[in-house]
């Protein structure tokens, strides 16, 4: 039986890192009525991470990209005036330049207290943030098979993002450090490849009934069925530093989602691969983000990043002008001229170092840079 077309709503969530303005390191403990004061502007689209040196904001449900980026760029003020006064500003960037995870405290909740708990040094160095992009699928059955499909473009969307390139001080030589951490947590990376929802259901069930996972939720990959909503959530991406390179890849990935339904719809769907190969794209997004290219695997050859974005945008050009966000996704073009944040982050970072200042005074600007550029523009 055909599906029923998806509503294909869109939420943004984003974790920001909290800094000193006067130190630029990341802070130890959040002020104890942080929390309450941001709630009482932005309700509950602002909350507690596991780290309280973190938060956590997401977009009312949108009907389309640009609410979605209005939404997201008043809730980034919000959180930079509150914050701000108490001395802090928040960084959206998925690792601090120099911040360290020794002596950071986790948030007092009975799910994350399980979670020290239960994972030790591994959730303790979680000092990273990311950004994860809901889409509305109201069909249980369809969640499951474009997860399978849109797993491929998984490290497409990676690479565009990428903010992490630094690690406590040192500069890593990987594009997105973020996911070496991450990867540290059990049931994280691609999906498993799963035949329908009942057989995805019936694996994390296993894992309920052994009582090793409260429910679905514990399921960290890259792409999932959400627990809590009926969407296909979206969740390899680092933060993006710059809103509008967030509303982009938001965009590009419901355009994904809604061309291969169309392909679905006129019965046809993108070419599983295999998870041994997307790892490989995965690897390559994370350590080069856009500069290497990525696996072409009906070549067999790498290809460059741009003819692989200018061929994906082809693609899914009718569907991001019937979702009336055709200008945000051809913003990728940008990024992929100017660089992401990874590029801008090391950029300052070398010019420093090029005018003679300590490593330590390049990477508090580096820093300075993530302030300014979290609030250009909202």
């Amino acid at each position: 039986m055909p599906f029923r077309e998806p509503s294909w709503t869109v939420g943004i969530e984003e974790e920001y890192l909290l800094v000193d303005r006067e130190t630029r390191d990341v802070i130890k403990d959040a002020p104890p009525d942080l929390m309450t004061a941001l709630n009482d502007i932005a309700q509950d689209l602002v909350r507690p991470e596991f780290l309280t040196s973190q938060v956590e904001v997401g977009t009312q449900v949108s009907q389309t990209i640009g609410e979605a980026r209005a939404d997201l760029a008043r809730l980034r003020k919000v959180v930079a005036e509150v914050a701000g006064r108490y001395g802090l500003a928040p960084i959206a960037a998925s690792t601090h330049p120099f911040g360290q995870w020794q002596g950071q405290k986790h948030t007092n909740k009975d799910r994350y207290n399980n979670l020290a708990r239960d994972m030790q040094a591994v959730a303790r160095r979680l000092l990273i943030c990311g950004m994860h992009v809901h889409v509305g699928i109201e069909s249980e059955e369809l969640r499951i098979d474009l997860m399978n499909q849109a797993s491929y473009f998984l490290p497409h969307l990676l690479a565009l993002s990428t903010s992490s390139p630094f690690w406590r001080g040192e500069v890593t030589g990987l594009k997105s450090y973020r996911l070496s951490v991450f990867d540290e947590v059990p049931r994280t990376g691609l999906p498993e490849q799963f035949e329908s929802y009942a057989e995805f259901k019936r694996h994390v069930d296993v894992l309920v009934r052994a009582g090793l996972i409260e429910d679905a939720s514990m399921m960290w990959w890259d792409i999932r069925p959400s627990a809590k909503f009926p969407t296909l959530e979206m969740r390899i991406t680092d933060v993006c530093t710059n809103i509008d390179d967030a509303a982009s890849i938001a965009g590009i990935y419901v355009c994904i989602l809604r061309m291969l339904y169309r392909l679905r719809r006129n019965n046809q769907r993108w070419r599983k691969y295999a998870r041994m190969l997307i790892d490989e794209n995965r690897w390559r997004a994370q350590r080069y983000g856009l500069d290497e290219g990525l696996v072409d695997f009906g070549k067999g050859a790498v290809i460059p990043c741009t003819n692989l974005l200018d061929e994906l945008l082809d693609m899914i050009a009718d569907d991001a002008d019937a979702l009336g966000c055709t200008e945000e996704i051809f913003n990728a073009r940008d990024i992929a001229r100017r660089g992401t944040s990874a590029h801008r982050q090391i950029a300052t970072y070398e010019k420093s170092i090029a005018e003679e200042k300590s490593p330590e005074e390049a990477l508090r600007d580096v820093v300075d840079m993530l302030i300014e550029e979290t609030v250009r523009g909202l």
